[in-house]
């Protein structure tokens, strides 16, 4: 990344979202899965300096295909920040559904597997009377990087504003342990699937690409070759942010002159 990164003030504003949602919507506190990868565990880390251990559950969701590396990551980084834990398998909700997952089909039950685990949240977040804490980066909110209405669902997402070369400098400064750090950003849909092998392009190559396109407004394809961004990189990363652009917004609704409904009804006297 280019520019400078207020690290800390980062920190102090999205601990102080977090507190102040909790008390804005009187909820108990909230429920995250737990992935066992950084974004999650920035977000538990977060949430827990925020507004205390006792108002965070855990979920743990693997199906069983999952690696057992997430599961004892996911684990230990509960332990660590001293919050409860539930695991909930998957596998008899997936199986149910499709006979045979395979090449053919992966990635559409990768997808169901995410609105599973997303359902099994917001399930859990009712009975609790909690709400459901997002974990998805700038990074992949910009490239739709998401399953629409599977990890891409939350009630609040403390970590949507940071790229994710940023969320790993928060991680650092969190005191995340270096294991989940180091670890190669995967969704666990199915077995060696990794984000970047997946993209093709590397996490610190497009974020410093989506700085001059997002922040900067940059569109010259010239310039940003000039700056040293391959033309196949700028296609690839454009294309994800213009394909997937329904997935950053709520879905349309067919115009028929009325007024958008507001936030807020405030009676008078």
């Amino acid at each position: 990344m280019s520019r400078e990164f207020d690290i800390e003030q980062a920190i102090t504003t999205i601990k102080r979202f977090i507190e102040g949602t909790l008390a804005r919507t009187g909820m108990n506190g909230f429920v995250i899965g737990l992935s066992g990868g950084i974004d999650s565990a920035v977000s538990a880390t977060l949430a827990v300096e925020a507004v205390g251990a006792a108002r965070v559950l855990a979920v743990m969701m693997p199906y069983r295909s999952s690696a057992v590396e997430s599961i004892r990551l996911a684990e230990q980084l509960a332990d660590h920040l001293g919050i409860e834990s539930r695991q909930v398998d998957i596998s008899p909700m997936i199986d149910a559904y499709y006979r045979q997952i395979d090449d053919h089909n992966r990635l559409r039950a990768g997808n169901k597997m995410a609105r599973e685990r997303m359902s099994i949240l917001f399930d859990l977040a009712h009975e609790l009377d909690r709400l459901v804490l997002g974990t998805g980066n700038r990074t992949e909110i910009c490239l739709g990087y998401t399953t629409w209405y599977g990890d891409a669902a939350c009630s609040i997402n403390p970590v949507g504003q940071l790229y994710k070369t940023e969320l790993r400098q928060v991680a650092r400064t969190l005191g995340v342990r270096q294991a989940l750090i180091d670890r190669p950003p995967t969704a666990d849909l199915w077995s060696g699937q990794t984000d970047e092998g997946e993209i093709g392009v590397t996490y610190e190559q497009i974020d410093r690409l989506l700085v001059r396109l997002v922040e900067d407004g940059e569109t010259s394809m010239s310039k940003l070759e000039a700056e040293g961004f391959h033309a196949a990189d700028i296609s690839r990363i454009v294309s994800l942010m213009n394909r997937n652009a329904f997935k950053r917004r709520l879905p349309d609704v067919a115009p028929l002159g009325k007024k958008p409904i507001p936030n807020d009804v405030i009676l008078k006297e």
